[in-house]
């Protein structure tokens, strides 16, 4: 079946490039023609270790053959090691296992509200930042802070309050008797690779413990070593009371988390919220892989190295072409900010075998997989550069 067939039978919600991928190997994929393409995109985040790495594949065989799905009524002991291995690196108590970031946030939400009711406190509103991006549920669309995701919506979840990003006056002046959380990416992916001020991290910390308000970090995109810590949250050296992961932690395995810290925690009692597939043993499995090769590849030290390096890269861009400005970002999650709207450089990359996103219309996103070696990262570089002197900007 041919792009053009399938778009009778797919919901024209995406936007789709016309490519029909079908196989990968480590940081490259091949289209149904044969075409290779250098994936600095790597699933958007998703693909940690890179396509097809054979870990992942001995875990998913073997744990096909023996259970792919229990339901939560019962224990599994994936998901139990899983749950223990998250606490204890991310400091926090308990987690509750889901399919999605946007499910894993929704948990988070719920949570907060389930918290300040159980002590008879009317506190129920989140705030979040101008720019972020929670997921596309009802809820999750509420607690994004761009327009753009909302339109056509309404009317949306009440509840909800965006301020800018880094102002922190403009936070503390948002706060009032029915604040119950601030919910913060500590790096903005989806928003525009944009950074957080550490010291801004750490007063909002503050904030929160002067004022009875949970803070929640929502690390779907940026946890998991992606930003060259376990969690970007150690970055800034400020802990959240409670922690959304996705993305990134299965490795291509759909799965997502809600950690909360011990004093959250009971108030996801017994049938106060579930999900059918989350925590499944094939998830759990493919996860704690995941977190097995991280540790066993020194990956975190690859992240670190990678990073220089492909900054190093995206600085001479800036350095070169007057409508490049600024690369943002941490670990291997950077941003490259351009006055001209960068879709024609995606198409360009695509044309010349290297992948690449956006983050809006202005900012190139670079989300290779951790794994990736110095020789991919100078062979992408190099096709970028190429597709940037092919166009007419």
């Amino acid at each position: 079946m041919n792009i053009q067939e399938a778009n009778q039978y797919l919901a024209p919600n995406y936007g789709r490039f016309p490519i029909t991928l079908v196989k990968g190997q480590g940081a490259r994929l091949w289209d149904d023609t044969g075409k290779s393409y250098l994936d600095f995109v790597a699933g958007i985040a998703v693909n940690t270790l890179g396509h097809a790495h054979p870990a992942m594949i001995k875990t998913i065989s073997k744990q096909a053959a023996t259970m792919l799905h229990c339901s939560n009524l019962y224990f599994n002991p994936q998901q139990n090691e899983l749950a223990k291995q998250l606490v204890e690196l991310s400091g926090l108590d308990k987690v509750f296992f889901c399919n999605s970031g946007a499910e894993a946030n929704e948990a988070a939400i719920k949570i907060v509200r389930k918290y300040f009711h159980d002590q008879g406190k009317q506190k129920y509103t989140i705030i979040t930042a101008t720019q972020s991006f929670h997921g596309r549920t009802m809820q999750t669309i509420a607690a994004t802070g761009q327009d753009k995701v909302k339109e056509g919506f309404a009317p949306l979840p009440i509840g909800f309050k965006h301020v800018p990003l880094n102002d922190f006056e403009t936070l503390e002046q948002a706060i009032d008797n029915h604040t119950a959380a601030i919910m913060l990416e500590p790096l903005q992916g989806e928003g525009g690779v944009n950074n957080v001020c550490p010291h801004y991290l750490a007063d909002v910390r503050k904030l929160c413990d002067q004022h009875d308000i949970l803070l929640i970090f929502d690390e779907i995109q940026t946890g998991i070593a992606r930003c060259g810590a376990m969690f970007a949250f150690e970055l800034a050296g400020v802990s959240p009371d409670i922690l959304t992961l996705a993305k990134g932690l299965g490795g291509g395995v759909p799965i997502g988390a809600m950690l909360a810290c011990k004093k959250v925690a009971p108030s996801l009692s017994a049938g106060s919220h579930g999900t059918t597939f989350g925590g499944n043993p094939m998830s759990c499995a493919a996860a704690l892989t995941v977190l097995q090769v991280l540790e066993q590849e020194n990956i975190l030290e690859n992240v670190n190295q990678r990073s220089k390096q492909l900054q190093a890269g995206l600085q001479k861009l800036v350095d070169t072409y007057p409508f490049f400005s600024e690369v943002r970002g941490h670990g291997l999650l950077l941003g490259l900010a351009c006055e001209k709207e960068v879709m024609p450089i995606i198409h360009a990359c695509r044309e010349h075998g290297l992948l690449v996103l956006a983050a809006g219309p202005h900012v190139l996103r670079f989300l290779p997989a951790l794994n990736i070696t110095e020789a991919e990262i100078e062979e992408g570089l190099t096709l970028l550069n190429k597709s940037i002197e092919g166009l007419d900007l």
